[in-house]
């Protein structure tokens, strides 16, 4: 069946419905030799980057060589190639022996390799993907979708989080990977795993290139011996300067969950966190075929869609949506329907680098102090939006006055406007917030100093002078207002 495609804008999260999470078993501990190397390879010499990556897969079981004698370091993988040795790497961990995973899918006589595939397949790694390129060569953008897959990721900590949210951000690394980049999340896993690194100054990954059997080994080895991973030390991303300035170091991150119920709003979130955090916009979820309707997708779609309104500073407030019957992939993508996807992308940084100039500004005016309570602050940027943002009685549907790039440059917005504005300018502070909706109104939630204050900038900004009955309000009040 071909995948059909669904579109849709920001609405409301609607019933529920089932589906299942497989379980994941096994564990690291499996990862012990099981053969000693001893120089088996003549191509291979300890003068190599890769030597005790390609020793340690040997030695783990997880590869024989070209032949008795060579490894072949230099040459390419194909895609079957890289679904085996992700298949042995899987089958150890979960079963304590590197072929017996696999061979429950053999016997067919088939390709050598479709043993792997299929059991890549039945744990969830891949689904039909690849089908009819299995023996063309790999690009590293595809091996990284396998590689970021095989293992649990409790089993990676982000030991490059911060370089990586930081580097990406502000495009000094990684320049090579953007949002039209195929498997753009997974690439960035591996960065902050400290599985790959790059493979010049700048972090870059090359994408569209093909891997070789030298390069595969350090990443599957990596994968297993926390002692091989790479922590990268890019200049300059540390710093609190340099974070607040990252889309993506003003969401928590998440915990990406592939499979889940309709109506599960924590994994909804988690999932949105994920992706975000991740400085991606698309989520890719694997669902058992028989939910995956045009009902059921597009049902899950508002879900996801109402739930991302509470990081509406990062702008999106459309989904589009590709799914298919046969494998129950869902693959959803988060945009702007304001800005066409290149300009969404300027829009965004433009904006980030305005609200720090706000920022930036009201601390040298003194309005804002480092010794000043979240309240305190909080008011402070409360009043500096309604001081500076008129309400746009104008607007329409398609206005870019929904959106903060309106507020700070145009000095006008509707409700959603002002509330991502007003939420990115807290979010720089480190404030945690979020958003409160009714069918047609927006309005800022906000955990100041311990407590929940309900902030409404928008009519804040109505009468000419700044009202500010609308900041700190209780839940009741806010509601009240609507009775």
């Amino acid at each position: 069946m071909a995948k059909r495609l669904l579109t849709l804008l920001l609405c409301l999260a609607l019933l529920g419905s089932v589906w299942a999470e497989a379980a994941v078993t096994g564990s690291a501990a499996n990862f012990t030799a099981v053969r000693t190397y001893g120089d088996r390879f003549s191509d291979v010499s300890t003068a190599n980057w890769y030597y005790d990556n390609v020793k340690t897969l040997y030695e783990l079981g997880l590869a024989q060589g070209r032949d008795a004698r060579t490894f072949a370091p230099r040459g390419n993988v194909t895609v079957g190639e890289a679904a085996a040795f992700a298949a042995r790497l899987l089958s150890l961990y979960e079963l304590g022996d590197a072929e017996s995973g696999p061979a429950a899918f053999g016997g067919d006589g088939g390709a050598w390799y479709l043993p792997y595939v299929r059991y890549l397949q039945d744990r969830g790694v891949i689904a039909q993907e690849f089908e009819g390129r299995y023996t063309a060569a790999a690009t590293r953008a595809q091996m990284a979708h396998i590689t970021a897959r095989i293992l649990p990721e409790s089993e990676l900590p982000e030991i490059n989080a911060d370089a990586v949210a930081v580097g990406y951000a502000t495009r000094q690394y990684i320049q090579d990977v953007d949002d039209y980049t195929p498997y753009q999340q997974e690439i960035l896993q591996l960065y902050k795993w400290g599985i790959v690194s790059g493979s010049d100054d700048a972090g870059n990954f090359r994408p569209d290139s093909s891997i070789t059997r030298a390069e595969y080994a350090a990443l599957l080895t990596r994968l297993a011996d926390p002692d091989l991973r790479v922590r990268l030390d890019w200049n300059g991303a540390e710093s609190g300067a340099a974070q607040s300035a990252s889309y993506q170091s003003l969401v928590e991150p998440g915990t990406l969950r592939r499979s889940h119920l309709t109506g599960d709003t924590a994994a909804i979130d988690n999932n949105i966190r994920w992706m975000l955090a991740g400085g991606g916009s698309t989520l890719t979820l694997q669902m058992e075929p028989v939910w995956v309707t045009t009902d059921h997708v597009n049902l899950l779609m508002q879900q996801y869609l109402n739930q991302i309104r509470q990081y509406i500073e990062q702008g999106y407030n459309a989904v589009s949506c590709t799914y298919s019957a046969d494998t129950g992939e869902v693959t959803l993508r988060f945009y702007s329907s304001i800005f066409s996807d290149q300009l969404f992308s300027s829009a965004r940084r433009e904006t980030l680098q305005r609200a720090v100039e706000i920022r930036s500004r009201l601390y040298q005016d003194g309005l804002l102090r480092s010794g000043m309570s979240e309240y305190e602050k909080a008011r402070a940027y409360f009043t500096w939006l309604c001081e500076n943002c008129a309400y746009d009685y104008r607007a329409d549907d398609a206005s870019v006055s929904h959106t903060a790039y309106s507020a700070f440059f145009m000095g006008s917005a509707v409700c959603d406007g002002y509330v991502a504005a007003y939420n990115l300018l807290l979010k720089l502070e480190g404030i945690s917030c979020g958003t409160v909706s009714t069918a047609d109104h927006i309005w800022t939630v906000a955990e100041l100093d311990g407590r929940s204050y309900h902030i409404d900038p928008t009519w804040g900004a109505q009468s000419g002078t700044v009202e500010y009955q609308y900041f700190g309000m209780t839940e009741a009040q806010a509601a009240g207002r609507f009775s």
